[in-house]
């Protein structure tokens, strides 16, 4: 199906954007806006707007940036096409006419839809029938109740090879094997009769993001294999890119900020009825990139929970190296490991919902599962085996595609090692105990400077340098087209207040609604709502050193500048605020590792002061070769 621009203007136009979101997220009015907690992630101070005149919402705090059409894909899980209907249809317009093969494939996937609806309510009526006795007794069993059953829409086939075909012939066989229900195989003279392909097992529907039913899992009544039988890949279920119960899970998950990802339907549905609602499990044992991704659309960091016993711990350890090329900025996972030979449905049977919470509060992050599994590979006493591990760790390190996660990984290895199998020194222990302070010119011992205050502290973790920030205001000004690069970082920073923090966030506004603007129309456009004097000191006859803040030059330099101006003023607090920690930490408790982090930090802090001189002088030396030049 093709959708015209046009088309797309008139539906997110005709869309109220405030009353789309309001539906799931509460909103309240701030000005010309509507604000509240973003359902992104997890915050208690509201920075999450809706602008319903310009048609987007944007969250300061976490970046999450779109308009209706992306609030249905990422905040409801649907395909792009799904949620311009579900849009179009709430707006009262009517679809764009398909071309032909687009109209009959849409038709022919309404009727296996319809297939599977009516072969779900099939199974249904059969476990709450004479024949389902069997399968009733199972769920009794298993502890599972009545509403429990009904809720996830369970059922029942009986041990016949053609009872579902015959309750659903008029779809005809043909449409019946191509959505799973039926299997046809060869023969010798061609093809066989078609017959039932789940039979004598308890049914369970899998749904996709919209809550249509588009495949089923099976377990076994009884004695007999496979345990579990899925659904084929169909037109409407591909099974790597599919996870059991989101359609109910993504609202829940929305709710409590995490999304909890076990192994098999069961443990789903037993965490489910002991009150935790956003648990997924993948069609499988191993989670495939398709499934990280949907997952990381509800959460930054999934929780990982698969079974206690070996062959789960391996499945946890193949899904950590599988998402390793894909983590980003905040982007990871982490793990709760179960009880030996228990599964979540043994855990919550055991000791409720509490049992799993408690394990929930403390999950192990992605980076101290692979150090932990890395350092239990085999033995590590020789240099050959400490050098082999550090190998090992380098290479999973190298994985990660983000340039940056990748460097933090591969320095926390670096740390961890060093720690591990530093020697171990044995504590000094004075005979009385002495001030830690030093004796001075005259002679006269002096008490050690006090360590920092919390004051102190709270002023170095919001130190944002002022000169910096207002020659970056300037350089994004100068170049509007380098603030959606930033966005990530500028939306978190917590820039000096006053008129040149009300003028960053309108920068940012405008930019945000027109990423083409150029530097003139953004200029008018401040200068329109009050920001023109304040704009204009700011890019004042050049009196910043950086290349990014003057008019003319080389645009390539100014970005590279810019970049590098901008990743001085978000490191600078951090290493202020560790090197204070640092200090403090070494004055009251002596020690080697003190001492040596101390240096570390210093010498960080340079570095940084060195790199934004750099800037200054580089910016000079090119200025005065084009005055030669000239």
């Amino acid at each position: 199906m093709s959708l015209s621009p046009q088309f797309l203007d008139e539906l997110r136009a005709r869309t109220s954007l405030s009353a789309l979101i309001g539906k799931t997220t509460k909103l309240q009015k701030a000005g010309r806006e509507m604000r509240g907690c973003c359902p992104f992630h997890n915050e208690k101070t509201p920075s999450f707007y809706v602008n319903d005149d310009k048609g987007f919402y944007h969250c300061f705090g976490c970046s999450a940036h779109g308009d209706a059409i992306k609030w249905m894909t990422d905040q409801r899980g649907l395909p792009f096409i799904d949620a311009v209907k579900e849009l179009a249809q709430a707006a009262g317009m009517d679809m764009p006419a398909q071309d032909r093969a687009s109209a009959a494939k849409a038709e022919r996937a309404k009727g296996l839809h319809d297939a599977m609806a009516d072969a779900a309510t099939w199974f249904t009526e059969q476990l709450n029938g004479i024949g389902g006795a069997e399968a009733r007794a199972v769920l009794v069993k298993r502890g599972i109740t009545p509403d429990t059953a009904r809720t996830f829409g369970m059922g029942f086939s009986p041990d016949s090879r053609g009872k579902l075909k015959t309750a659903l012939k008029d779809y005809g066989d043909p449409a019946l094997v191509e959505c799973g229900l039926l299997i046809q195989v060869e023969g010798p003279n061609g093809p066989r009769d078609p017959y039932d392909r789940f039979r004598g097992r308890l049914m369970i529907p899998i749904r996709d993001a919209r809550g249509r039913t588009i495949a089923f899992g099976g377990r076994v009544i009884g004695e007999g294999e496979p345990k579990y039988l899925n659904s084929p890949d169909t037109p409407l279920f591909d099974k790597g890119r599919t996870l059991y119960n989101l359609d109910r899970a993504a609202p829940a998950a929305r709710k409590a900020a995490r999304v909890l990802v076990v192994e098999g339907y069961m443990d789903v549905i037993a965490l489910a009825q002991a009150g935790i609602h956003e648990a997924v499990a993948p069609l499988g044992t191993a989670l495939t990139e398709a499934q990280l991704e949907r997952l990381w659309r509800m959460v930054d960091v999934p929780i990982l929970c698969f079974d206690g016993d070996s062959a789960g711990q391996k499945a946890a350890l193949r899904a950590a190296a599988r998402a390793m090329p894909l983590l980003g900025n905040g982007r990871s996972l982490s793990f709760i490991t179960l009880p030996q030979g228990q599964d979540p449905d043994d855990l919550v049977k055991a000791g409720g919902a509490q049992a799993m919470e408690a394990l929930l509060q403390q999950p192990q992050p992605l980076v101290d599962r692979l150090w932990q599994s890395e350092v239990a590979a085999g033995p590590l006493d020789t240099p050959e085996q400490r050098a082999g591990l550090k190998q090992r760790l380098a290479e999973l390190a190298a994985t990660i595609a983000d340039a940056s996660v990748r460097k933090e990984y591969e320095s926390d290895f670096k740390n961890r090692f060093y720690e591990h199998f530093a020697p171990k020194r044995r504590a000094f222990t004075p005979n009385a105990p002495r001030p830690q302070g030093k004796r001075g010119s005259d002679g006269q011992w002096k008490q050690p400077i006090a360590p920092p205050t919390e004051d102190v502290k709270a002023f170095h973790a919001a130190g944002i340098d002022r000169v910096l920030a207002k020659a970056i205001l300037a350089g994004l000004i100068r170049h509007p087209v380098e603030i959606a690069r930033h966005m990530e970082v500028l939306g978190s920073l917590k820039l000096v207040g006053g008129p040149l923090g009300r003028l960053f966030e309108a920068v940012v506004d405008v930019a945000l609604e027109d990423q083409a603007l150029d530097s003139v129309g953004l200029r008018t456009i401040l200068a329109r709502s009050g920001f023109d004097s304040v704009a204009s000191d700011l890019l004042r006859a050049d009196t910043m050193p950086y290349s990014f803040t003057q008019s003319g030059g080389d645009p390539d330099r100014a970005r590279a500048d810019l970049d590098e101006a901008i990743a001085i003023m978000v490191a600078r607090p951090e290493v202020d605020l560790a090197l204070g920690e640092a200090t403090a930490s070494m004055q009251t408790h002596f020690t080697d590792e003190a001492f040596e982090r101390q240096v570390a930090l210093v010498k960080e802090k340079q570095a940084l002061e060195l790199r934004l001189a750099n800037l200054v002088q580089s910016n000079e030396d090119a200025r005065a070769l084009g005055s030669e030049g000239n």
